[in-house]
């Protein structure tokens, strides 16, 4: 956890995540950020499963960026899963990040 290179900032915001399953199907869903740093996020709500490495486009508002999956677990008795991201691209405030003042705790994570 000491190796991040950015903060987290607790956010829950609205967002599409799209790209193709492992048949090469595309998909839409709808989603939610936990928290957010720079350059990834974490997101709830997930309703199918990702594998480390696939890549999935997240939109929020007209803001939209290239990710790739780094993290993914499980929520017991939910059937949702929450998965970690990090950014491809070097998109320029994806978040609105700006306009976001840090959260007091975001070092607690």
């Amino acid at each position: 956890m000491k190796n991040r290179r950015h903060n987290r900032t607790k956010a829950v915001l609205p967002v599409k995540v799209t790209g193709k399953d492992i048949l090469g199907n595309s998909y839409q869903d709808w989603a939610h950020t936990l928290d957010i740093t720079p350059n990834g996020a974490r997101l709830g709500t997930i309703h199918r499963q990702f594998a480390l490495g696939d890549a999935v486009t997240v939109q929020y508002r007209q803001r939209k960026a290239e990710f790739r999956v780094v993290w993914t677990k499980v929520q017991k008795n939910q059937g949702e899963y929450q998965i970690g991201l990090e950014m491809n691209t070097q998109e320029k405030d994806p978040w609105g990040l700006e306009a976001i003042p840090a959260s007091p705790d975001a070092n607690l994570q």
